[in-house]
């Protein structure tokens, strides 16, 4: 394999992971309540979906850096499969908390293990210098384009269902459930196992027997806490993935109710949210692309960073500036403003995820990105809690308020943010420690150096070398 191979792979990957997404959100709460569910039951379907992927995160990204990224993805798809076709025919609430439930373990299993994949493929074939940053941002703009067309086609769909055949909102899930399987038959033909530090080389994840994976899951995933509380930068990204879940249930909870306000109906107002959502995916492929440009001009990722917080802030700060505009400009200020804040959370997290896979060897991998989606979620759930309370006594415009200032004081942590030294390892203690070379299996591009600051530099001293 090649590291062009490699990144078609990932792309293809990383666009069929979230197409599923994509093609439920328009469709999934008026499905739910077509079938009988009051709002309180959709509510609470939606709250078990959150626990579960909550409590399941930091296991299932232990269990990826034991037995492999190929084997998890696997079965991430097959519980998306699984989880769309039941949806698709549910009826009863008892239905659709098991389709919440499946799906909340099948996100928690996909949180890491392709990104995971992609970096430690690249590792393998040009060493641990390999540049992260441009494969990076082509993966990230391929899920939000993959949300983006999602979104649309989902909303719109239902439309040209001919009456009769079947339920129209049913069609989405089941296309869902169709792009999983595809997802399935891509991650068992076309993703071979990279070598892996928890893993001698060469070997299969069929070797791992029931019992050692039980022993190794639960000390993977207290090492990787044990890890990101002792190392600074670790502790600062994920306090940014917090911030960032802020912004993000900011809007996803208050903006359906807002264009439906503005539309006169739930229907069309759905349909306003799915062309409104569909364009803040675009905008955060558009900021993925252009992260690592960003980040040059700026002078590193932790100064790029900044700029997506600062971005992110403004447009939520502009969101609660126009929360008073009616009719067609209410919408267009909208649209603008999902446009803006998306690229800004896309182009920080971009580079934050960069800044964290450095920071850390093969073997915490996938645990120390699950404890990032961690924290965005953990952020999220809080603010779903305080904002929804907040906007029906202080109303929107307060609310966004709120979240712009949260937003703008998380590109606090960038300042003087810790050196980003050689990545961290674990002894068999547990402990955190420096591992100032990490091996690779391939002798390829072993010019890195140690990194200093924000900008490490190879040792021909060229330019800005992206970690």
């Amino acid at each position: 394999m090649t590291p062009r191979s490699a990144l078609r792979r990932y792309l293809l990957v990383s666009f069929l992971t979230w197409l599923p997404i994509g093609l439920t959100m328009a469709v999934t709460v008026l499905l739910m309540t077509e079938r009988g569910l009051s709002l309180a039951e959709v509510g609470l379907a939606t709250t078990v979906f959150s626990m579960v992927t909550l409590g399941l995160e930091l296991p299932t990204g232990g269990l990826a850096d034991v037995i492999g990224r190929r084997t998890v993805l696997a079965i991430s798809a097959a519980f998306t499969v699984v989880s769309l076709a039941l949806m698709a025919v549910s009826t009863t609430f008892w239905m659709f908390l098991a389709t919440w439930v499946l799906k909340g373990i099948g996100r928690a299993l996909s949180s890491g293990p392709a990104t995971a994949w992609y970096v430690d493929t690249l590792h393998d074939l040009e060493g641990p210098g390999a540049d992260l940053k441009p494969g990076l941002a082509r993966g990230g703009a391929m899920e939000s384009l993959a949300l983006c067309l999602g979104a649309l086609v989902g909303g719109f769909v239902p439309l040209a269902v001919p009456p009769g055949v079947m339920t129209p909102l049913a069609v989405p899930p089941l296309l869902g459930a169709t792009a999983g399987l595809v997802l399935l038959m891509t991650v068992l033909f076309a993703l071979p196992e990279p070598s892996h530090a928890r893993q001698p080389a060469g070997a299969s994840s069929a070797r791992w027997s029931l019992g050692r994976v039980l022993r190794d899951v639960p000390v993977t995933v207290a090492g990787g806490v044990r890890l990101v509380a002792g190392a600074a930068v670790l502790r600062r990204l994920m306090l940014a993935a917090a911030a960032s879940g802020v912004a993000l249930a900011a809007v996803e909870l208050l903006t359906p109710g807002r264009l439906a306000a503005l539309a006169g109906t739930a229907e069309l107002g759905s349909t306003g949210y799915a062309i409104v959502a569909a364009l803040g995916f675009a905008g955060s492929a558009v900021g993925s692309a252009i992260a690592p440009r960003v980040a040059g001009l700026a002078g590193g990722s932790v100064r790029g960073a900044v700029a997506g917080a600062v971005l992110t802030a403004l447009a939520i700060a502009a969101l609660a500036a126009t929360a008073g505009l009616d009719g067609p400009l209410g919408f267009a200020a909208t649209g603008l403003a999902y446009v803006v804040m998306f690229s800004g959370l896309a182009m920080a997290g971009l580079l934050c995820l960069e800044m964290t896979h450095n920071a850390v060897t093969a073997a915490q991998r996938t645990t120390v990105t699950s404890t990032s989606s961690l924290s965005l979620q953990a952020g999220a759930g809080l603010s779903n809690v305080m904002f929804g309370t907040l906007a029906g006594h202080a109303g929107l415009s307060a609310t966004w308020s709120l979240a712009a200032a949260v937003v703008l004081a998380s590109a606090l942590l960038f300042v003087r943010m810790p050196p980003l030294t050689e990545p961290h390892r674990l002894t068999k203690g547990g402990a955190p420690v420096k591992d100032a070379h990490v091996a690779a299996p391939s002798p390829v591009n072993r010019r890195s150096v140690p990194l200093e600051g924000d900008q490490p530099r190879t040792e021909g001293g060229a330019g800005h070398c992206q970690p």
